[in-house]
């Protein structure tokens, strides 16, 4: 029998926000006090991060997963949980560390249209490597906060002057050093009485800084921004008015010419813009922090503080909302971006990684993430009930409350449907090894299943939205199931579990209208060429700002030996971008719906092979710019299928293969379009797989899993109110461990690193 202090958690969802929950209010200084159950959808964890194996057990993901070095709270918890996981004792397993399941990348990749060329056809391609960062994310902060407003603008000083010193030496055609211009060097102890009389002698020289004066205004502009309070505010705008005028009539001809040094002049450019905007909406001083400017569109705000419109259009400001998915209804003609929430993104991304800016994962994150916090959940107890859907959260009725009118309106029941049941009423087993990885499978295992084979035959599509078939209810009562609910589905779904409090709270009602989402889409190819081969000259790099409909890239070749080829491809690439939206709203009753927008994505990506795949990797076409169709790899498996939306077993038999089940090519392919049917693609329309977007003027809206109006409930996800409200991994985790501590009390707020971010 449970101990009576036990209270019963029910976490709805298993994505990276409510596994997170989880794992907080199971820790073993617990006691065991909160007893977990997680419901979740179908047969595996990861919400928006889940990810399968397929044909050759290839990893198949719902698009890019790639997390950076300043996730501080994922990677801290994800240490904690491979260290346990170790105590375990568990072996034969191919990672044994969290270091053995990342690795540091260094490498960033944007594209832009290349000076003199034709923008449809000849883009420049610029990668940059990011020294390593001090120390490794999730080690302990012991010597000072880095995620300050403050900490940032001294950092951008440091940019701005290196950045600088990089053009004038490209200008002059030599080496500048502080060495030959003794007069601006080693000013870092200077009182700011001498500071100022040297911004004053440069404006003195009028609105035109070159060559010593222009190196001089970088130093003093660097130590300004560590102490920038000190400085008056009329005099720090116009001496930035003038240093951006300046760099702009200096260099100007050479960034006509130099697609290098006009990257770096437009990152110049919008730094200036930044710390003007800093300066002059005071937000050093504004309790707000940067969520002060969230209601101006990104690109509005930077025009504002004096960003050029060469800048506000590069290829980096492009970057930036392609990584964020930020376009409105998956319309490239509507990004939108919430300037506070855009710039504190930015500079937590290159002033606070550390290791490395990106972290790749060297399995799929279902493999890496997922199932390592499954397997540590359940030694700690945690129970799993798959194939529960979600239907209704039901308040309890205001009547019986009684007289107590103070008394918080509370959840009375979980109403879900049923999709399938375990056969002997046994615990579905989840997990597959593949070479010592415990992994999701693409499809559930349906021998364990009640009528599996029937299910099977029948197509049921347990994580789709537009497949309502179940085989019974459930209804989960307060106290008797659950003292406190974690609701960890994504707001894109609360319209369709939580009527009843939509129908009583104007906040909920808010949140559902501005907190909007984007459907997005991504495929995957496995090609019988390197990307040396394929035209590729650059290293192994994770790119965006591409052309559209996929404007983001990564080579990911790392995962081969991961998986389980009979002859190995020698690579892979992912690609994704958002999917537009329709006219109309599907209705829950189109269940032709999801086959349709898988199909609209299979048309994407072969119109993108066929026409711009050839400006990053120009040998992938033949002499008439063709896509070489037969650089693509098909399983070799006689049991391997294509990817087909109605296709829930990987043990069907293809639709491309010979008789023998043997690796097609173009030649024995019917068609170019057969070829590329054996990779796979995806269509994320469900309304939990949906992006989460940053929009200006809505951020206001998310409600905070600290939020107590419902006496027993606390949401969770980076759609919430959160401390970094954009759709990424470390806003999940993030979430996720203040609903933990909205229910237990812990972990404390300030050991949430980058909560109380200004």
């Amino acid at each position: 029998m449970a101990d009576q202090r036990t209270i019963k958690v029910a976490v709805i969802g298993s994505g990276c926000a409510a596994i997170s929950a989880a794992f907080e209010l199971t820790r073993p200084e617990h006691q065991g006090k909160y007893q977990v159950t997680v419901y979740q959808t179908g047969w595996r964890l990861g919400g928006k991060g889940a990810s399968g194996r397929g044909p050759a057990q290839r990893i198949e993901e719902h698009g890019l997963h790639i997390w950076l070095g300043f996730y501080e709270n994922a990677f801290r918890l994800m240490r904690e949980c491979y260290a346990e996981l170790k105590d375990t004792g568990a072996t034969g397993r191919a990672f044994t560390d969290w270091d053995d399941a990342f690795f540091p990348e260094s490498y960033i990749g944007i594209t832009d249209p290349s000076a003199g060329g034709c923008p449809e056809r000849d883009r420049a391609i610029w990668t940059s490597h990011f020294p390593p960062g001090k120390g490794l994310p999730g080690d302990p902060l012991t010597d000072h906060n880095p995620f300050t407003l403050g900490s940032y603008i001294a950092r951008t000083g440091a940019l701005v002057r290196a950045l600088l010193l990089g053009l004038e030496t490209r200008h002059n055609g030599e080496a500048a050093s502080d060495d030959e211009h003794p007069e601006a060097a080693h000013m870092d102890d200077a009182s700011p009485e001498f500071v100022v009389a040297g911004i004053m002698r440069l404006l003195r020289h009028g609105a035109l800084f070159t060559g010593a004066l222009l190196v001089e205004a970088a130093t003093l502009l660097e130590v300004v921004l560590k102490a920038l309070p000190n400085y008056p505010e009329s005099l720090m705008l116009r001496f930035l008015g003038t240093l951006s005028a300046s760099v702009r009539v200096v260099f100007e001809n050479m960034i006509e010419r130099d697609d290098e040094q006009r990257v770096k002049w437009e990152i110049i450019d919008l730094v200036i813009a930044i710390v003007v905007g800093v300066i002059r909406f005071r937000l050093l001083t504004d309790a707000r922090g940067l969520d002060a400017i969230n209601d101006y569109e990104c690109r509005e705000w930077l025009r504002l503080n004096g960003a050029s419109e060469r800048a506000l259009n590069s290829a980096f400001v492009r970057a930036l909302y392609d990584l964020a998915l930020a376009y409105e209804d998956g319309d490239p003609e509507r990004p939108g971006l919430a300037a506070g929430q855009a710039i504190r993104g930015s500079l937590r991304m290159f002033f606070t990684y550390r290791g490395a800016l990106f972290w790749k994962m060297r399995a799929g994150m279902g493999d890496v993430v997922f199932a390592p916090f499954y397997q540590v959940l359940k030694a700690r107890g945690v129970h799993f009930q798959f194939f529960h859907r979600l239907e209704n959260v039901k308040l309890a009725d205001p009547a019986q409350s009684g007289s107590n009118s103070d008394q918080r309106p509370y959840i009375e029941a979980l109403e879900f449907a049923v999709q399938a049941k375990v056969r002997s009423g046994a615990e579905y087993q989840p997990l597959v090894d593949v070479h010592g990885v415990p992994s999701w499978p693409a499809a559930p295992d349906f021998s364990q299943l009640v009528n599996g084979a029937r299910m099977q035959r029948e197509g049921r599509d347990f994580e789709s939205h537009w497949d309502r078939r179940k085989v019974a209810d459930k209804t989960l009562h307060v106290t008797q199931d659950f003292d406190f609910v974690v609701l960890g589905v994504s707001v894109g779904a609360i319209p369709h579990v939580c009527s009843e409090i939509l129908a009583r709270d104007q906040r909920w009602r808010d949140m559902v209208a501005n907190v909007k989402t984007v459907a997005t889409q991504a495929f995957q190819i496995w090609m019988n060429e390197d990307m040396h081969a394929l035209g590729w000259q650059g290293p192994p790099v994770t790119l965006s700002g591409f052309t559209k409909p996929f404007d983001t890239w990564a080579d990911m070749a790392h995962v081969i030996p991961r998986e389980d080829w009979p002859r190995p491809p020698r690579s892979v690439a992912y690609f994704c971008n958002v999917l537009a939206e329709p006219e109309q709203p599907p209705e829950d009753k189109d269940t032709d719906y999801p086959a349709r927008r898988h199909a609209e994505v299979r048309d994407n990506a072969l119109r993108f092979l066929s026409t711009q795949i050839q400006q990053l990797w120009p040998n992938a076409v033949d002499a008439r710019g063709h896509f070489r169709w037969n650089l693509l790899v098909s399983p070799a498996d006689e049991q391997s299928a294509p990817n087909d939306p109605a296709a829930t077993s990987t043990d069907a038999q293809p639709e491309h293969t010979t008789a023998a089940g043997e690796e097609l090519s173009a030649s024995a392919a019917p068609s170019e379009e057969a070829g590329f049917d054996t990779q796979f693609w995806t269509a994320n329309i469900n309304p939990t797989d949906r992006y989460v977007l940053a929009l200006p003027g809505t951020l206001k809206y998310r409600i905070s899993p600290l939020d107590n109006s419902y006496d027993n409930l606390t949401i969770t996800g980076d759609w919430t109110d959160c401390g970094f409200n954009e759709g990424c991994v470390e806003a999940a985790v993030m979430s996720g461990r203040l609903a933990a501590h909205a229910i237990a009390g812990i972990p404390a707020l300030e050991d949430i690193i980058g909560y109380d971010h200004p």
